[in-house]
């Protein structure tokens, strides 16, 4: 086999990946992760057995696909860490992770879930729940977060962030929003009134 063989080999292995990447990506953002990966490939371009070349399970390409949003999820929860007052660290935390869920139904889904440690994905985001954790515990002891306040609240608020149907992305933000702005109140030790941000229609809204 030539150099010049070999080279292309690579070069259309190295398409394959990122072809399938992207198409997990889209697919799973829009629709989740129930997406198989038979339509991936279909997707992609590529056969079933192309997609198992390079990723040997689907947790491996979920790991994969959602790698720099696991990133980005972590590098939030670090600047709400080091934030010098914890309220404010906190409040940062829960509406950057609202809004980077809202636009990503699939990687929302894949924080919520309990995926195979295998994929290294879980050890990740295992890393950065114990940070949020230690946010928690700053937030309490200066007595602006309410006592009874546990981790798997931040759960239930980006399930139910996770389920927000809006007609754009914008739209889904915008929603986000105004939702993380309700949390927030909600978990604070005493809630002070404050302006929502702008409702957005949603399709269930009537008038």
């Amino acid at each position: 086999m030539t150099a010049q063989v070999v080279t292309r080999l690579r070069s259309d292995a190295r398409d394959n990946r990122e072809r399938i990447l992207a198409a997990a990506r889209t697919a799973f953002a829009a629709e989740g992760l129930e997406v198989p990966i038979r339509e991936i490939a279909r997707r992609a371009e590529v056969g079933v057995a192309t997609v198992y070349r390079r990723f040997q399970t689907k947790e491996a390409l979920l790991a994969e696909a959602f790698a720099e949003q696991m990133a980005s999820c972590s590098a939030i929860v670090e600047e709400g860490l080091a934030a010098s007052d914890p309220w404010s660290g906190f409040r940062l935390v829960i509406e950057r992770l609202m809004e980077v869920h809202a636009l990503d139904r699939g990687f929302a889904r894949a924080f919520t879930s309990h995926l195979p440690r295998a994929a290294g994905f879980a050890a990740d985001r295992d890393r950065t729940l114990r940070m949020m954790f230690e946010l928690v515990r700053r937030a309490k002891e200066a007595g602006s977060l309410r006592g009874d306040f546990v981790l798997e609240d931040i759960s239930l608020a980006l399930m139910a962030n996770e389920g927000i149907r809006a007609e754009s992305p914008g739209m889904r933000v915008a929603a986000s929003r105004r939702f993380a702005a309700l949390m927030i109140q909600s978990f604070q030790a005493n809630p002070v009134p404050a302006p929502l941000p702008p409702a957005v229609r949603l399709p269930l809204s009537r008038g």
